[in-house]
């Protein structure tokens, strides 16, 4: 009756993801039994189906988890390695490895769900992924974000020599598609099938793999068979600080999400809850702050763990937090170490999913191919587009994130969870490319700082800094604010009131005393939350 979407809540188990089909079957998996790894792995997969732009089992992740049995949270990390003949120097600019077979990292995701299912769940991998089968056997009706998706992936694509692979898999040989036209990928629901069959190494060692190999080097590219067989999902303590009182948690590095966390750190010295919401100061203490973070992320990127102690000690925070109050000016990068890049509106394409059961295990995991639909590579036969996350790393290997054959790749998501007294009471994450460890804070504050509902902390507007100055406000922020934000040095402008160049989180409250959920879907993606 207020025009908000309604507050969803449930004593069972939720999911909270991009898509209602991909949340539903999730929901499928707790209500016949399985628990949040095994949902999350559902999800995860329907993800690759009714999402194909934006992640997929040729792609890459992350989870942050709560597994209750062990009564701590664990991370699982799922990067692989840049692949062992990649010909480091010979490209000269990130665009260089923005699509093709070169852009093509090491497939982690099939990896990393498989490895949640197998670590913790109770399902097997043919009830895990029968959701994805049937929606990619049977189909599912576009709607809007599938279009668009599709649409501006085969403007950008059509030039490309591996487009009509493409072209066949997403739009059935038409170059574009239409709203209500029914998707359906019968390739890959084999693919799965196999998958669920034979289970990773289908792909890891197996026929899916050499079929890959033999794709990619026949457009020159370098994947080997070795590279595929070396893939070995990561399990990790988390790193985590104190922000108000709960503390946060995310992967350690490589992954760089160690920039979230000091964002929230030096956050935490200034009592934002006493000022304006979306006021000029609570916006120009929240953007400096973050501007920081993200220039020491990027000097310090994949840190030693000494490194990273002082990174996050009082001492280099305090100084941080002097940098945020003595209202000079704050200019820097934001995402890689040579600065300006221009903004890419096609890279930031990932998604991000939360997931909870009532036994108290808690998943959040993000996902991606890199930009829309990766490299645009798609395997013939199997339905499997490649990913492009060699983007993300910096092809001057002078740089604190180098692509080196066979070295470590950091990426900039933050799949997190929270506890207060130990036990977890939020699980956050969104998409956005150097934008998630800048969103993800905002969004808390909303939440803890001002008290807002999960749902309405993460329909807030929010804003994306980029190198130099230059940040990007939704135009739900006032005109005054704004205009006090440029006297203030900040080279802010108002963009679309929504944009997902900010995120599309999907988030889970937890009531620690009674065991209720509350999830939070994005509407600046097609998110939703479903219960079993």
């Amino acid at each position: 009756m207020d025009g908000k979407r309604p507050t969803i809540a449930s004593m069972h188990g939720m999911v909270a993801a991009a898509h209602p089909l991909a949340a539903a079957a999730g929901a499928k998996l707790l209500a016949g039994g399985g628990n949040a790894f095994d949902a999350a792995a559902a999800t995860a997969a329907a993800l690759n189906v009714v999402e194909p732009y934006m992640s997929g089992l040729a792609g890459m992740g992350m989870a942050t988890c709560h597994i209750a049995a062990e009564g701590r949270i664990r991370t699982l990390d799922f990067i692989t390695r840049v692949p062992e003949h990649f010909p480091a120097g010979r490209f000269r600019s990130r665009q260089d490895v923005f699509r093709g077979p070169f852009a093509a990292g090491t497939p982690g995701n099939l990896a990393g769900w498989c490895e949640l299912v197998r670590a913790h769940g109770r399902k097997t991998l043919a009830e895990v992924f029968a959701p994805a089968i049937a929606l990619a056997g049977d189909g599912f009706p576009l709607v809007e974000f599938n279009t668009d998706g599709i649409n501006q992936s085969a403007r950008s694509l059509k030039d490309m020599p591996f487009f009509e692979d493409w072209n066949r898999n997403y739009t059935a040989g038409a170059g574009q598609v239409a709203q209500g036209d029914v998707l359906r990928q019968p390739a890959l629901a084999e693919t799965y099938a196999a998958i669920a069959a034979d289970g990773p190494g289908h792909l890891y060692g197996g026929p899916l793999g050499r079929r890959m190999v033999a794709h990619l080097a026949s457009l020159g590219g370098c994947l080997s068979e070795a590279d595929l067989a070396a893939v070995r999902p990561v399990w990790l303590d988390p790193l985590e600080v104190a922000y108000r009182d709960i503390r946060m948690h995310t992967l350690p590095p490589p992954c760089e999400g160690f920039q979230y966390l000091l964002g929230l750190r030096i956050l935490d010295g200034f009592d934002l809850g006493r000022l304006e919401h979306n006021g000029v100061e609570h916006l120009d203490i929240v953007l400096r702050a973050l501007r920081l973070a993200a220039g020491e992320r990027i000097r310090h990127n994949n840190p030693r763990p000494d490194l990273l102690a002082r990174l996050l000690g009082d001492g280099h925070v305090a100084t941080l937090r002097a940098r945020v109050s003595d209202g000079k000016p704050i200019e820097g990068p934001t995402e890689q170490w040579i600065s300006p890049v221009p903004p890419n509106p096609e890279k930031e394409h990932t998604t991000s999913l939360s997931v909870a059961d009532a036994e108290g295990n808690v998943v959040c995991l993000t996902q991606s191919l890199g930009a829309l639909f990766g490299s645009g590579v798609v395997i013939p036969g199997t339905g499997v587009c490649m990913n492009n996350f060699l983007y993300w790393g910096e092809v001057d290997i002078r740089g604190t994130n180098p692509l080196l054959p066979g070295g470590e790749l950091a990426l900039p998501t933050a799949p997190s969870i929270a506890t207060r007294d130990g036990k977890p009471v939020l699980a956050l994450g969104t998409p956005g490319s150097y934008g998630i460890c800048q969103t993800q804070p905002q969004a808390l504050v909303h939440y803890m700082d001002f008290g807002l509902g999960l749902q309405d902390a993460i329909e807030a507007p929010r804003c994306r800094l980029w190198d130099g100055a230059k940040v990007d406000a939704e135009g739900r922020i006032a005109p005054e604010v704004i205009a006090g934000l440029v006297a203030r040095g900040h080279g802010i402008a108002a963009v679309a009131d929504w944009t997902m160049q900010v995120g599309g989180m999907q988030a889970i409250a937890i009531d620690p005393a009674t065991g209720a959920m509350t999830g939070a879907a994005d509407p600046r993606r097609d998110g939703y939350v479903a219960t079993p």
